[in-house]
């Protein structure tokens, strides 16, 4: 297990993510509702649709490493199921597919009692390769 500490200045870091595990199969994280909510209390979806991202991004970023190239996303899709107001929210991507020139990854994200809160399949584009 690699745990790579984020970069300064991040969006993540202002929505208070925190990898707890991460490789390029597996990348597991967690973040604070609060300060991520939207005016009617509820953890807010954008906060949810970048820790999708974020994770999956990290986990494609580690798989095009390992490749000599660099990863970006090129697709967000997320279903929201249910409503969070306090605690924390926890993502798991895993990877769906590993390629030369794609990475896509289903992420589920849970509340504090593992319900399912939403669902997310990101695909990253593997760049670099000659």
């Amino acid at each position: 297990m690699t745990v790579t500490p984020p970069a300064t200045g991040l969006l993540r870091e202002r929505l208070g993510i925190e990898v707890l595990e991460a490789s390029a199969d597996l990348v597991v994280a967690r973040m604070p509702v609060e300060g991520n909510r939207q005016p009617a209390g509820l953890l807010a979806g954008g906060a949810s649709c970048m820790l999708a991202e974020s994770t999956a991004s990290q986990a494609a970023s580690l798989h095009a490493a390992g490749l000599g190239a660099v990863a970006v996303g090129v697709e967000l899709n997320i279903t929201h199921h249910r409503g969070v107001r306090d605690g924390d929210v926890t993502a798991r991507a895993a990877a769906l597919h590993r390629g030369r020139t794609r990475a896509s990854y289903e992420v589920v994200v849970t509340d504090d009692l593992e319900r399912r809160v939403a669902t997310a399949r990101v695909t990253c584009a593997i760049l670099g390769l000659a």
